[in-house]
């Protein structure tokens, strides 16, 4: 497909091709592999996995989590192929559904973008606290207000790569994918060539950890099989997640409406793989089991213990080098999210939100995304005593979960309610879009659950150790927001907000005032 049929099929959704079209089908793929990261969320996101099941959580929990997630991406790829819009998620529930239907998955979605920047961000910034510690002989003291001022740093240098280097950024986008692929054989080769000893196979796919507090800390039982091990899930429904940005580049995408389309379901399919190898690597190399349940869970504890100094430095290194990748490219998904979604008048301010610079970029959305991505980070200047990881962050991941499926759960339903009244595009599911969709839709729901309830028994209201600094905030931030916009939408936005706007035929001035 030519760019000039691209922008024809762009016309016939209702939008001018406004943002610049000069992305490749691999850079397309690129983003979503680069925002899933596995040498991001395998890495930050460890602790959680093993605390919450141990190594089965690990060894079992990804590649089951997986499938269920590669079947919610077949989902998405098929709409993506029908409607290749930078609204993406939004659009197809406004078009699919009612505005109603667009108004709530917009927000949710935006949301789980926001977070995503912000876990993501701040996690490199804590791997690059870490890496300065130790190239600095400890002279550089890796304290949670320093790692809040990287992160700060880390937000800035992303928005600035956004703004000034459009093109560059699809150029960093495929040296991305490279880095991840050589950067996560690397760290295997090291795990597997430089430990004196390693695990046995046993330990890897049969031992089970209850670190979390729940349940006396016992390793059988309804508590641990129903509530303790599917918070060990975490790790993998996070860092396989953002690949959503495909269709938020699509408007960028050359012969979007096939590549975007690949691009979203094998990120996710080559991530899996990549993550589970890599993840095995970690278990092997955990012989020190005493050491990591000491820290934590912390998978620095695994380097530390199994590596000489300068292999582990070199380790975090690579770790901290890929989430920096990531979160660039978190920020290139959100603010195009940002920009579609205030397109159509959704968001306060959308004139502002809504505009591109000279070279056709959203600059004020990117600067507001990465604001409200350091604000709702702040919690995580403390920590609970006695922990390395402020409970702040597995909030904020369990915010981009939430957000993000729950956003994914609404244009999947509504793509099995129309049945054969939808018209697929080139990348279609044919009929097994029905059984593929309800397992989709069930699988979200059961991790939204999940994933707002207290993440230790010191974030139990009412628990004799009971600290706010434990309490995992993201039901507090995802039914705020949702109430917030429950009521917006009921008082006011329902009178003026009607989805997607054509732009082909209208001009800005015609949108509704909010």
């Amino acid at each position: 497909m030519t760019t000039e049929e691209d922008s024809r099929r762009l016309a016939e959704l209702g939008y001018k091709q406004e943002l610049a079209r000069t992305w490749s089908g691999f850079s397309n793929f690129a983003i979503s592999f680069s925002i899933i990261s596995i040498l991001a969320g395998c890495f930050t996101t460890f602790g959680q996995a093993w605390n919450n099941g141990g190594p089965i959580a690990i060894s079992w929990g990804w590649p089951l989590i997986s499938v269920f997630i590669l079947i919610i991406g077949f989902c998405l790829s098929e709409l993506v192929s029908a409607y290749p819009t930078a609204g993406g998620i939004y659009w197809w529930a406004a078009t699919m559904g009612k505005p109603v239907h667009g108004w709530f998955t917009g927000w949710l979605n935006l949301i789980g973008l926001i977070a995503v920047t912000a876990s993501v961000d701040y996690g490199c910034a804590t791997f690059l606290s870490i890496t300065l510690n130790r190239l600095t002989g400890g002279a550089w003291e890796a304290t949670l207000s320093r790692a809040f001022l990287l992160f700060v740093v880390i937000l800035v240098l992303h928005a600035l790569i956004n703004i000034y280097s459009h093109r560059l950024i699809s150029l960093l986008q495929n040296i991305s994918v490279w880095w991840h692929v050589a950067g996560a054989a690397v760290v295997v080769a090291i795990l597997i060539f430089a430990p004196d000893h390693h695990q046995s196979a046993s330990f890897v796919f049969t031992e089970q950890f209850n670190n979390s507090g729940f349940g006396d800390g016992a390793t059988n039982g309804f508590t641990f099989w129903l509530y303790v091990l599917p918070l060990g899930f975490l790790l993998t429904q996070y860092t396989i997640t953002g690949f959503d940005a495909c269709a938020h580049v699509s408007e960028e995408t050359q012969g979007a409406s096939t590549t975007a389309a690949r691009g979203l379901w094998q990120s996710i399919f080559y991530s899996a793989i990549g993550g589970w190898i890599l993840l095995l690597s970690f278990l092997f190399a955990a012989t020190n089991v005493d050491e990591i349940n000491k820290q934590g869970g912390f998978v620095g504890a695994i380097f530390e213990t199994a590596l000489s100094s300068p292999l582990a430095t070199v380790v975090f290194a690579i770790s901290t080098i890929g989430q920096f990748f990531c979160g660039m490219s978190c920020v290139t998904s959100m603010s195009r999210m940002t920009y579609a979604f205030s397109r159509d008048g959704a968001v306060p301010g959308w004139r502002l939100w809504s505009k591109v610079d000279r070279n056709r970029t959203p600059v004020n959305a990117i600067i507001a995304g990465c604001a409200v991505a350091a604000l709702i980070t702040l919690p995580a200047l403390y920590a609970p005593a006695g922990t390395t990881t402020p409970v702040a962050f597995y909030a904020v991941v369990s915010i981009a979960v939430i957000g993000l499926f729950l956003a994914f759960i609404i244009p999947i339903w509504l793509r099995l309610k129309m049945g054969d009244r939808f018209r697929p595009g080139p990348w279609t599911l044919g009929r097994k879009y029905r059984v593929l969709g309800w397992i989709a839709c069930v699988e979200i729901a059961v991790v939204s659950v999940y994933f707002i309830m207290p993440l230790s028994p010191a974030g139990v209201p009412g628990d004799p150790d009971f600290t706010w600094t434990s309490v995992n905030y993201a039901p507090l931030a995802v039914g705020g927001v949702l109430l917030a916009i429950a009521l917006w939408w009921v008082l006011s936005a329902r009178h003026w907000f009607s989805g997607p706007r054509r732009t082909v035929d209208e001009t800005a001035d015609e949108l509704p005032i909010s």
